[in-house]
């Protein structure tokens, strides 16, 4: 057995390779982190094989999918590289595989079933990928459950072993319920991550499942120290260079989230990497409107427009909802009521996705004052919903329900009625509430308990609308909506102090 902990620092992620005397034009060392992954498979492909696991540790899954390929090409006898060819085609934070991506992923763990080698941990690693892939046509929350499940086994039958326990941590965030807001899965993930973390601070996985493990208002202080230290872990993946955002995201950290940001964007784009460089962008766009940086969030947009090729990816929920959210963000966050009036659903959009859409120019017609107009697209948001009911997608038929809510709520103040408005509002913010945001998104385009807070102080009740704008910036500390308006409501009921804070952390 191959006992090889392969620091991953051979050359750069995708580059080719250059003549020895270019020795200046040499791009930098890849750093990936450090993974010791032992197989049965021949000695020589150790090194690529866990440089395969490093990639997949950082979402890098296109890459990983290669890398995995090579080894099974070096060593056809090797039933782990199937294995991990199977698991690249497993997004579990992310999206479920496409049809395509879920057959050939049956077809790679059916193969690698089949050979029948390795070490006992190996087969079972198999058998757990084989769970997920058995039955394709059970939906997606009851295949990754499977999963898990078989991953605890794995977990139990094998203690000691560093990515029995590090597989088993993900597979356990991959199901946790979002309306669980005791964050039981991701403590339970939390703590098998963490001694690993302590004694191998430089493991990929580890260090980038603990962020996600944190990041929720409750658990955002404890992946601040980790945050910090995953980008120097694995700089030449884009998604670790990202990935430090989430956490600054949750604390209002918005200088440390553009820079984070920044270099994830360049990273992405210089390997091809579509879908993480927009989502990179997203949240970018995200943290320049949350420090008034408003130029720089419409440059980003400009950009995003110039690339054009998205509109072609829409229906892959990375591209197409980051691609959706950037100009709704700067539209709504600006109160740029014409500029949402123009926005379009991409074609082969989500329904979730277009939901946004039809929100921002809803919310457009509201806040100008044109309550009926908002009515066909408050129609569309009620049709989104009501597919993603139909099709058991729980999750994001209730994210639609508070588009709705919010936009009818809007609707209604436009038109007159002012105490209906704010219970309906008030029934969407704590229906957003209740639920986590998934890491898709850096976080709603405008909380609902945040408009609740702009339509209590539309409506005269200053102080109402202070204890909603505080309950906002409590879950969603450092945005700029909920300062500017708390201050001012502040203002109003003649609370200077408070006034005052709020103004200074703008």
């Amino acid at each position: 057995m191959n006992r090889i902990a392969a620091f991953v620092g051979i050359c750069s992620l995708w580059a080719p390779a250059v003549p020895s005397e270019e020795i200046h034009s040499h791009p930098p060392p890849e750093k990936l982190g450090r993974v010791s992954f032992p197989t049965s498979c021949a000695p020589g492909v150790a090194r690529d094989f866990e440089r395969s696991v490093a990639l997949l540790h950082s979402f890098a899954y296109a890459a990983s999918e290669q890398s995995f390929r090579r080894v099974a090409a070096a060593d056809p006898s090797c039933a782990m590289a199937h294995w991990g060819i199977a698991m690249s085609y497993y997004h579990q934070l992310w999206s479920p595989p496409t049809a395509a991506e879920l057959r050939d992923g049956q077809l790679e763990i059916e193969r690698a079933s089949a050979m029948n080698r390795g070490s006992s941990r190996e087969r079972q690693f198999i058998a757990a990928a084989a769970a997920y892939y058995r039955d394709t046509d059970a939906a997606p929350p009851l295949r990754a459950k499977a999963y898990a499940d078989a991953m605890a086994q794995v977990a139990r039958n094998n203690p000691k072993d560093t990515e029995t326990q590090v597989f088993y941590a993900l597979s356990l965030l991959a199901v946790a319920p979002p309306e669980d807001a005791t964050h039981s899965d991701q403590k339970r993930a939390a703590a098998l991550l963490e001694p690993i973390y302590r004694t191998q601070p430089n493991h990929p996985g580890a260090a980038h499942y603990l962020i996600h493990a944190y990041d929720s208002a409750e658990l955002a202080p404890r992946g601040l120290s980790v945050a910090r230290a995953y980008a120097k872990i694995a700089p030449s993946a884009p998604h670790a260079l990202h990935m430090p955002s989430h956490i600054y995201t949750r604390l209002g950290l918005w200088d440390d989230s553009i820079v984070s940001n920044q270099a994830a964007r360049a990273a992405a784009h210089d390997q091809g990497d579509q879908g993480e460089e927009l989502h990179a962008m997203d949240y970018l766009t995200y943290a320049y409107l949350q420090l008034g940086r408003k130029s720089d969030a419409e440059q980003v947009v400009t950009n995003l427009r110039a690339m054009g090729g998205s509109a072609g990816l829409a229906s892959d929920l990375k591209v197409g909802y980051a691609a959706t959210a950037m100009p709704v963000r700067l539209a709504i966050e600006s109160h740029a009521w014409r500029d949402a009036l123009e926005l379009q659903a991409l074609p082969a959009s989500a329904p979730h996705v277009a939901a946004i859409v039809f929100w921002a120019r809803a919310m457009a017609n509201a806040r100008s004052g044109r309550p009926q107009a908002a009515d066909a697209d408050i129609a569309q948001i009620e049709a989104c919903r009501n597919r993603l009911q139909a099709a058991g997608n729980a999750y994001w038929a209730t994210q639609v329900d508070v588009l709705y809510k919010e936009a009818k709520a809007w609707q209604l103040a436009a038109a007159g009625s002012a105490a209906e408005s704010v219970q309906l509002l008030g029934q969407a913010a704590d229906q957003e509430d209740a639920v986590e945001k998934l890491p898709v998104t850096p976080g709603p385009v405008v909380p609902a308990r945040e408009q609740l807070g702009e339509l209590l102080q539309q409506q005269n009740q200053p102080e109402r609308a202070l204890r909603e704008f505080r309950a906002a910036l409590a879950l969603a500390p450092g945005r700029r909506g909920a300062l500017l308006g708390g201050a001012q409501a502040a203002e109003a009921i003649g609370d200077s102090q408070a006034a005052a804070q709020m103004r200074a952390k703008l």
